[in-house]
């Protein structure tokens, strides 16, 4: 039996609202420190998580002053595969956090998606 993979796609949640985001990358980092396989694909609108100006300047937590990017990084730790749209990345020029494995594009999504081994959640 084949193992399922949980993929999220991230294209909606807002990185300037951080509570927007912050469920999908919690739900990511449980998923994989409960041993399951799990990518996370930054596209549209979060795909600005990609960057790493965004990630590191977005607060999560007003009084330890952690950011989205710590919440990256702990899914990361826990497992967690970042990807990220190739049009998101060339719309915005910018440097990637370390953290992004791979640029994809639509056609990967797509596929992923489809694929009976797969569940797919969208944010």
């Amino acid at each position: 039996m084949n193992k399922k993979k949980l993929l999220i796609v991230m294209s909606n949640a807002d990185p300037m609202k951080a509570e927007s985001c912050y469920a999908p990358l919690f739900q990511a980092t449980i998923a994989a420190a409960l041993s399951h396989e799990v990518e996370v694909v930054l596209t549209g609108l979060s795909g600005q998580l990609a960057i790493i100006d965004v990630a590191k300047n977005v607060e999560m937590n007003l009084d330890t002053h952690s950011t989205l990017y710590d919440i990256i990084l702990e899914a990361h730790h826990a497992g967690v595969i970042f990807k990220a749209c190739n049009t998101s990345l060339e719309m915005a020029g910018e440097e990637m956090i370390g953290e992004v494995e791979e640029k994809v594009g639509a056609a990967y999504v797509i596929a992923e998606a489809m694929d009976d081994n797969t569940v797919t959640f969208t944010y």
